[in-house]
């Protein structure tokens, strides 16, 4: 019998800084394939949910289940224990995450910034990793760059790497927490080339984004948080032209072309 579990399966989650609460009663499932744009005003709780959802942030309440897996715990017998590291790691094994910064080794090439964990977390051979990192490179149009270091590369080119670095595990979830914020403004559509890329293949993803064009145009769904609490889940073309409620109305009023944003003739739904 085959089971349909979502991929991520996010259900009252609850997380708290101290006795500030960040994140309040969150339920949200991503299915295979699904790419899901979180929007939200800064400090809004979008990052502190996505880097949940990778146990880069430890929640308090609630449950993550990846592809069916609970992440950070461990049940038995009616109770929940921390899971340990090792636990951790396996539970996450196939999400890959693309940070704001690009978190690259100055003193490694960008071969060897790929490569490297492949050979620490998955222990292959230096010649199996650096063959796979040639593979990722190529992948986001950098194999002509493996020997370069991250000091001579753009913002794009080293948010590509670290895309590179993300994928060669070949995870089945790819997590992009405001990939391009870091990046000048003409460096931003090389970036999100790639990730529409990855979309178009069938990669679930979660996107935390300022980026409306790519949500408008690559989300199967538009996830907006506020204050910590998830207020709308919808498709693009809801969210942008239909929503009714205010909060999510004057979050747009600052987007005065998101009716535009929709009529990409390049648009086709992620999911294929």
């Amino acid at each position: 019998m085959t089971t349909n579990l979502p991929m991520i399966e996010v259900s009252n989650l609850g997380k708290n800084y101290g006795s500030v609460k960040v994140l309040s009663g969150v339920n949200l499932s991503i299915q295979k394939s699904e790419v899901v744009c979180i929007l939200g005003p800064s400090g809004s709780g979008k990052s502190t949910l996505l880097r949940s959802m990778a146990l880069l942030e430890t929640y308090q309440e609630g449950a993550i289940y990846i592809e069916g897996e609970l992440l950070g715990f461990k049940e038995a017998g009616g109770k929940r224990r921390p899971a340990t590291a090792k636990e951790t790691s396996y539970t996450r094994r196939n999400v890959g995450f693309v940070f704001q910064q690009f978190n690259l080794w100055p003193h490694l090439n960008a071969l060897s910034n790929v490569a490297l964990p492949l050979m620490l977390a998955r222990s292959l051979s230096r010649s199996a990793a650096e063959k796979k990192a040639i593979e990722m490179l190529e992948r986001v149009g950098l194999a002509s760059h493996a020997k370069s270091y991250p000091s001579r590369l753009s913002g794009g080119q080293q948010q590509r790497v670290a895309i590179a670095r993300a994928l060669a595990p070949d995870p089945h979830i790819m997590l992009f927490d405001e990939p391009t914020s870091a990046l000048d403004p003409e460096l931003v559509g090389e970036v999100l080339q790639v990730m529409k890329s990855l979309a178009r293949e069938g990669m679930t993803m979660a996107v935390v984004t300022h980026e409306m064009g790519f949500a408008a145009q690559m989300a199967d769904q538009i996830v907006f948080l506020d204050g910590g609490k998830l207020v709308s889940k919808a498709p693009p073309e809801e969210f942008f032209r239909e929503s009714t409620n205010p909060r999510i109305q004057q979050f747009l009023s600052n987007f005065t072309e998101r009716n535009s944003l929709l009529h990409d003739p390049n648009r086709q739904s992620a999911a294929g």
